[in-house]
């Protein structure tokens, strides 16, 4: 038996470098059919404001069509435009408060904080309706600027309100002391996408690990 009583849920992030929008929308349908998410992530950094646009015209109806909340990452204006659920926000784009201005007070805004407890209360009496810690593993979508231990997991479970993320280089096989930890939803990228088994047996796994 695991030795966590809360519930945990997957965070899905699309995939780096992310051209062909279309295929990946069929992927994301049959990952999505594997098991619980809570979210999907669309992360596009280096696309034109009218591709990001398009990407969430296709890959929007996929998410909310399982009852995925659908989230655009860096940018609070594109995601206003383009109606998605929320948006995440980094310590280099907007602010917490001026991403819930744009937003709204009824979606959600999630703001990552890195290994930083106090960057933590910061955004949680910003409003955000949670905070991001990580990388709490070595990964391969970005250059880390922190890493974090996942006692900062347990931290913020005894002592904060706001869920917590935990991020960075998760995956099936390392998954379990964030969970015992105290996460209340695990961020995941290539550790689904990139899955020598397949994105679905990823996502069976880890909601194997995840439920009490």
């Amino acid at each position: 038996m695991v030795a966590f009583s809360h519930e945990c849920r997957l965070y899905l992030v699309t995939p780096p470098n992310l051209h062909d929008v279309p295929r990946f929308a069929e992927r994301l349908k049959s990952a999505l059919g594997a098991g619980d998410v809570a979210a999907l992530q669309l992360r596009m950094k280096t696309a034109d404001d009218a591709t990001v646009l398009r990407a969430i015209e296709q890959l929007m109806p996929v998410a909310q069509q399982h009852d995925v909340a659908f989230i655009l990452n860096d940018r609070p204006d594109l995601a206003n435009q383009g109606g998605c659920d929320g948006v995440h926000v980094g310590q280099n784009d907007s602010s917490c408060t001026e991403a819930r201005r744009i937003m709204g007070s009824d979606r959600i805004v999630g703001v990552t904080c890195h290994d930083s407890r106090h960057l933590g209360m910061l955004a949680a009496e910003g409003g955000a309706d949670y905070i991001a810690f990580g990388a709490f593993y070595p990964t391969q979508t970005k250059e880390p600027p922190a890493m974090a231990d996942a006692s900062l997991l347990r931290w913020w479970q005894e002592t904060m309100t706001p869920p917590c993320v935990a991020i960075g280089g998760i995956t099936p096989d390392n998954a379990r002391p964030l969970v015992e930890a105290g996460a209340d939803f695990l961020a995941v990228c290539s550790g689904v996408w990139d899955w020598p088994d397949g994105p679905e047996d990823a996502i069976r796994k880890l909601n194997q690990i995840m439920t009490p």
